[in-house]
């Protein structure tokens, strides 16, 4: 029995239950792939059945305002793919009259679809011959192969997808893309991976000469930066907040939060007290300050640590661009600003 039938004869036995693997509609498959993009099953499932029951067709997610989406899509993180989820729903469905575009290449130049969304949806929705290469793919061709080219570096790229390409079943690319990535994501482990009960023991390079846990090699590109960030939580004696919207590119696009301001390392309350908040609203008020957290809460992205500070910021009367308080949950917020509302006790 060869790799792909071994592969495609695990999968008949050990696949999970997904509502996405019950249907060919290229909208739920879409989905389903646009959420698991750097998200795993586990926390992605809940936010697909939250989609679906919302948005169960690509008209009703195009009608749907951002504002709408992105909430619905909070604390799944990585928010420029809600964002590009909307406005490709919006063109799929007044551009293209709700006709998802149907092989690779016409995939491919949809808002947030890159090589392995594209390859996804047409082998998965359409059963064109077009190969996946996502983490789970890399991982497990790095190993049975014995490959220790970097699977971030250019080489890389071209060498895993010209194999991936070779491999696929030509005849079933559909069940072989999620077999080999159900495959990785079940038995082939980043660690632990099942290698005493693998239908591919005998012939797994890795195994065989003890660089299991060495592969996949990948280059390590990421430059974490360190920032400190003070929001400025206003509240007046009408049980008005200040919430303002993140317009502009970089992380929490079109999310809300409190007003910020960042400083170049993280302030104790004399500091705060001499610093000059340059804050028009706040510039013409009285207010009295406390500080919510002594210690900084840190917030790690994949390119940022953030270093937090609440500041509680009491006034007679805020600006009427300020909202109500019991408002302040229907507005799309980071995980970082959700959680310090979930926790902190306005009166």
């Amino acid at each position: 029995m060869d790799f792909k039938s071994k592969l495609i004869n695990w999968y008949s036995i050990n696949k999970r239950e997904l509502p996405w693997r019950k249907t060919k509609n290229p909208y739920n498959i879409w989905l389903s792939e646009i959420i698991l993009q750097q998200t795993q099953v586990k926390q992605g499932l809940p936010y697909y059945v939250a989609f679906t029951a919302k948005y169960p067709t690509i008209f009703d997610l195009a009608a749907a305002s951002e504002t709408e989406v992105l909430k619905l899509w909070q604390g799944l993180g990585y928010y420029s793919r809600a964002r590009n989820l909307h406005a490709t729903a919006k063109y799929i469905a007044n551009e293209l009259n709700g006709e998802f575009p149907n092989n690779y290449k016409d995939l491919l130049k949809l808002k947030g679809v890159g090589d392995y969304t594209a390859s996804a949806i047409s082998s998965i929705a359409f059963n064109e011959i077009a190969a996946v290469v996502d983490g789970n793919v890399y991982r497990v061709l790095a190993r049975y192969f014995g490959i220790d080219t970097p699977i971030n570096s250019t080489t890389g790229i071209k060498e895993f997808k010209k194999l991936a390409t070779q491999l696929i079943d030509t005849k079933k690319p559909d069940v072989y893309n999620q077999a080999i990535m159900e495959f990785g994501a079940l038995h082939c482990k980043p660690k632990n991976p099942n290698c005493t009960n693998c239908p591919f023991e005998t012939s797994c390079v890795a195994l065989q000469k003890n660089s299991v846990e060495t592969l996949p090699v990948k280059l390590n590109k990421t430059k974490v930066t360190t920032k400190y960030f003070n929001f400025l939580v206003c509240i007046d004696s009408e049980n008005r907040i200040l919430f303002e919207k993140r317009t502009h590119k970089g992380i929490w696009q079109n999310l809300y939060q409190f007003p910020l301001i960042e400083s170049e390392k993280s302030l104790s309350s004399e500091e705060f007290q001499l610093l000059n908040i340059d804050n028009s609203l706040l510039k013409t008020l009285k207010f009295d300050y406390s500080l919510y957290n002594e210690s900084d809460i840190v917030h790690k992205l994949s390119h940022q640590h953030l270093y937090t500070k609440f500041w509680i910021i009491e006034v007679n009367k805020l600006p009427q661009t300020a909202i109500p308080l019991d408002s302040i949950t229907n507005y799309p917020t980071p995980v970082l600003i959700s959680d310090f509302i979930n926790h902190f006790s306005f009166k």
